[in-house]
């Protein structure tokens, strides 16, 4: 008799990824990815006044970008840090955000309690991704709109968590993040949930004062490379910094010794059926 393949842990697969990213400090990260937020906020053409959930928010970005535009923000993650990090960028500006621990596979709000539900490179991430898509649209009113940022299978990012794979093997999840970051991929988990989704490509480039600084960045303060460097002996960080510089020379547009890393993402558009 041949045995089944066993199916992954999500749970286990989830604890690994909050430690992940509850590692380092994302949050020096996030704000460089603040036009992002603007530009989804933006065209989710948001009006004052609004209730507004922004799952797997980070520090953040997407849930301040909408409180700047008055509206009435809750913003959700499982870092806890993130979380604090994002109350005093919010202090700081004297804006109106409830930042609340939270799960985006379980969200902790009734049906139809919000008029937007936004997510930038959050819920992407999240294992259970069905769950999760059914989760976001069960929050969101009929006629509201659900907004992601999620990057693409073919854009730098892509290829850079591709390079980290050479080096060390991802969880065994049953889809990669990345169909959240294609046409195909995000029509198949909203399904007959949205009446209309529009998904456009766009580009955020990383600036850095070089490949070395980029690498050097990201082995500090973002959670999923920290990790994958941390699990390698000697021998083996040299072998991905050098994978890592060598991708950025391929993608670089600088003309110079610095860093620009143009980064492709989909923005979706989407209005819940």
């Amino acid at each position: 008799m041949t045995s089944q393949p066993q199916a992954p842990d999500l749970g286990a697969i989830k604890e690994r990824q909050q430690k992940a990213w509850s590692s380092g400090d994302y949050g020096k990260v996030g704000v460089t990815l603040v036009i992002m937020a603007e530009n989804l906020c933006e065209a989710a053409d948001l009006h004052s006044g609004q209730q507004v959930l922004d799952v797997a928010t980070g520090n953040g970005n997407a849930a301040l970008a909408a409180a700047r535009r008055f509206c009435d923000v809750t913003g959700i993650d499982y870092v806890p840090m993130l979380l604090e990090e994002g109350r005093e960028r919010a202090e700081a500006e004297g804006l109106q955000v409830d930042f609340r621990e939270g799960d985006a596979e379980n969200l902790s709000f009734t049906d139809a309690s919000f008029d937007v539900v936004l997510s930038t490179l959050g819920v992407m991430f999240a294992p259970n991704q069905d769950r999760v898509a059914s989760e976001l649209l069960r929050v969101c009113r009929p006629g509201g709109g659900i907004y992601l940022a999620n990057w693409m299978p073919d854009g730098f990012i892509g290829h850079f968590f591709r390079t980290i794979g050479k080096h060390v093997p991802p969880p065994p999840l049953p889809n990669s993040p990345f169909r959240w970051g294609t046409e195909e991929g995000i029509r198949e988990l909203l399904g007959d949930g949205v009446a209309e989704l529009k998904a456009e490509r766009r580009s955020f480039a990383f600036r850095h004062r070089s490949a070395q600084h980029f690498v050097d960045y990201f082995k500090r303060f973002y959670g999923p490379s920290l990790k994958a460097f941390e699990a390698l002996d000697a021998e083996g960080k040299e072998d991905l910094e050098r994978d890592i510089i060598e991708l950025i020379g391929r993608f670089n547009t600088s003309g110079d010794e610095t860093a620009v890393v143009p980064s492709d993402y989909l923005e979706v558009v989407a209005v819940r059926s």
